[in-house]
């Protein structure tokens, strides 16, 4: 199964040098030009669903099942399709949040339909468009899906209490993963990776929200409630293993190649990726620390003046009921949000569908699953100054 690109390296410097680090909306108000925030009474339109069967739908690429015979087929959308008659125009447009908030940050900005009825965006993302007012809350009452079968360690994050706003697509892990074989000994926590024998032979993720937090897990921290200080004891960390050649290099979805060619023998990791690795090698290992690790999840959204709202809220609920979640865990191979999905999985008569069930990477027992937390977001009025650190320690 293909890796899901997370991350365009190329397209995420592009864009921090344009935005200041992603920070450009914190300074609007300052440069005369009128606040982004949405009220609530604004972010709605006419809904069109009952006499327009169909929505736009903004993805990632290799983010959802497509038939092996024809990647052009996308049997959980085409059954949803059939089912409901409602057409989908599912785009694969998104290759980086940063640049995905560019593209349409000014139509939402200026109270103008963005064309799209749902995105899928990073929770750390979302937490933004929730916080300008960008989204609007779907009806739960009509999701029932949703309401009965979300993972409740996503149910209530800091940014969208009790998920209003947004609902998670897949979860994943950011751990580490390393190559048993080559390294010829075992890695269990983050301060392994500073050990001697993997000078230059680690690699870091270049994105501040993608990385920091399993970094701080390693010096303790509980996640949930960090402060500066503890950002920036990160920050000394990683700037002296730069200095000192401990780390190779900062990546986005490119340190699978490193993994593999054998460059780098320890990294920063997203449990979806390393799951589809080590299909071809499996001397890869994905480590949870026992120190802790990262839960995160990227999440569906409704941008404000949706057209397509309970066309884009009945696909929601839809990928809720377990048999189509296990549809899609089995090809995706990320954290399923559905733990219903598990028992799906496991009566499946395909001997390698069956055996997914029990990859904790997919559904986490619960050993692991009191060592994964979901961090707090970076605050708008954090963010200037910690990405301008950061992003000067990896070179963006």
């Amino acid at each position: 199964m293909p890796l899901t690109p997370k991350t365009s390296s190329f397209s995420r410097r592009s864009l921090l040098r344009a935005l200041g680090g992603g920070a450009a909306l914190g300074g609007l108000a300052g440069c005369g030009v009128p606040a982004a925030y949405v009220h609530p009474g604004d972010r709605g339109a006419a809904d069109l669903s009952a006499s327009d069967k169909r929505l736009t739908w903004a993805n990632w690429p290799l983010y959802i099942d497509t038939d092996d015979d024809d990647p052009n087929r996308r049997p959980t959308l085409d059954a949803f399709v059939k089912r409901t008659g409602i057409s989908v125009k599912y785009t694969e447009e998104i290759n980086d949040n940063d640049e995905f908030f560019g593209k349409i940050s000014p139509a939402l900005m200026n109270h103008q339909q963005t064309g799209r009825d749902l995105v899928v965006m990073s929770d750390w993302m979302c937490a933004r468009f929730v916080r300008l007012g960008w989204v609007q809350a779907m009806d739960r009452a009509k999701q029932l899906n949703v309401a009965e079968y979300l993972d409740p360690q996503l149910r209530s994050p800091a940014f969208d209490p009790g998920r209003k706003y947004t609902v998670p697509w897949q979860s994943g892990i950011t751990g580490i993963a390393y190559d048993r074989r080559r390294l010829g000994r075992e890695i269990r926590e983050v301060s392994d990776l500073w050990a001697r024998d993997l000078k230059g032979r680690v690699t870091l993720l270049s994105g501040l929200d993608e990385s920091f937090a399993l970094l701080m897990q390693g010096n303790g921290v509980d996640i949930t409630r960090w402060t500066a200080a503890d950002f920036h004891r990160v920050c000394d960390q990683v700037e002296k293993y730069v200095e000192n050649g401990q780390i190779r290099r900062f990546t986005g979805n490119d340190y699978t190649k490193d993994l593999v060619s054998g460059d780098v023998l320890a990294c920063q990791a997203y449990s979806g990726d390393v799951i589809q690795l080590q299909a071809d090698n499996p001397h890869i290992r994905f480590v949870v620390p026992e120190a802790g690790a990262e839960l995160w999840a990227d999440s569906l959204m409704i941008p404000d003046l949706a057209r397509h709202k309970r066309n884009a809220e009945r696909l929601v609920d839809y990928y809720y009921e377990p048999e189509v979640a296990a549809e899609l865990a089995a090809w995706v191979n990320y954290v399923c949000p559905v733990p219903a999905a598990q028992h799906v999985l496991a009566d499946a008569k395909d001997k390698d569908t069956a055996a997914l069930a029990e990859n904790p990477l997919i559904f986490p027992d619960a050993g692991m699953r009191s060592r994964l937390v979901i961090a707090r977001d970076i605050t708008s009025a954090e963010r200037v100054e910690f990405a301008k650190r950061w992003n000067k320690i990896v070179g963006l």
